[in-house]
C-alpha cells in the first residue's frame, strides 16, 4: 500500500518523512526520485522543470510512504495533505534562505489551497487527511497519519481557511 504526503514546501513533508523512517517505515522522498525527468530550470520561478507526467507515469510504486509536493500526482492509496497557515509558512521558507518571490509563490499558493484541490481533483474523499502542522510537532503530525492509514481516524479535508492571507 502506498501513502502520499503532499503539501506546500515548508508544511513539514520531509521532517514527517523521517520520523516515520525512524518509526520503521519504509519512505520515499520524491524530490530524490525526480531528476532524470529535469528538463531545465525556470529562473524566473527560482524552479527545476519536471517531465511530471513522464515522471508519474514511470515511478514504480512501492510499500510504504512517497514525500513530497508532488505525491498526489502519484497512485497511492491514502494521501496525506500536510498544511501550515501563511505567516508561519512564510517564517520556516524565510529560515531556509527562499528568495521573497518565491516565499510570497509558496503562502499564496498554501492560502489558495493548491495542494489541497489538486489532491481532491484525484482522490475519492475518503482517501484524503488533510493535516496542520502549522502548531504540532513532527510526532504528532507521524502519529496522526498512522491512525489514519490503518483506519483508526476517519479521512477529513476541507475545514483550513487561510484565505485571509492573501494580499488584495
Amino acid at each position: 500500500m502506498m501513502c502520499g504526503i503532499t503539501g506546500t514546501p515548508g508544511t513539514g513533508k520531509s521532517l514527517v518523512g523521517e520520523e516515520l523512517s525512524r518509526r520503521g517505515h519504509k519512505v520515499i522522498h520524491l524530490t530524490d526520485t525526480v531528476e532524470p525527468y529535469v528538463s531545465g530550470n525556470d529562473e524566473e520561478r527560482d524552479a527545476r522543470i519536471i517531465d511530471v507526467d513522464r515522471w508519474a507515469a514511470e515511478f514504480v510504486p512501492v510499500d510504504g510512504f512517497v514525500e513530497g509536493h508532488l505525491a498526489h500526482l502519484l497512485p497511492c492509496d491514502w494521501i496525506i495533505v500536510l498544511r501550515c497557515r501563511p505567516d508561519e509558512l512564510k517564517k520556516r521558507l524565510a529560515r531556509r534562505k527562499y528568495r521573497v518571490e518565491k516565499i510570497w509563490e509558496n503562502t499564496d499558493a498554501e492560502a489558495m489551497d493548491v495542494c489541497l484541490i489538486e489532491t481532491v481533483d484525484e482522490y475519492e474523499p475518503y482517501q484524503i487527511l488533510e493535516l496542520d502542522t502549522t502548531v504540532h510537532d513532527v510526532p504528532y503530525c507521524a502519529d496522526q497519519i498512522e491512525r489514519f492509514v490503518k483506519g483508526a481516524i476517519p479521512s477529513g479535508f476541507g475545514t483550513i481557511d487561510w484565505s485571509v492571507f492573501l494580499e488584495v
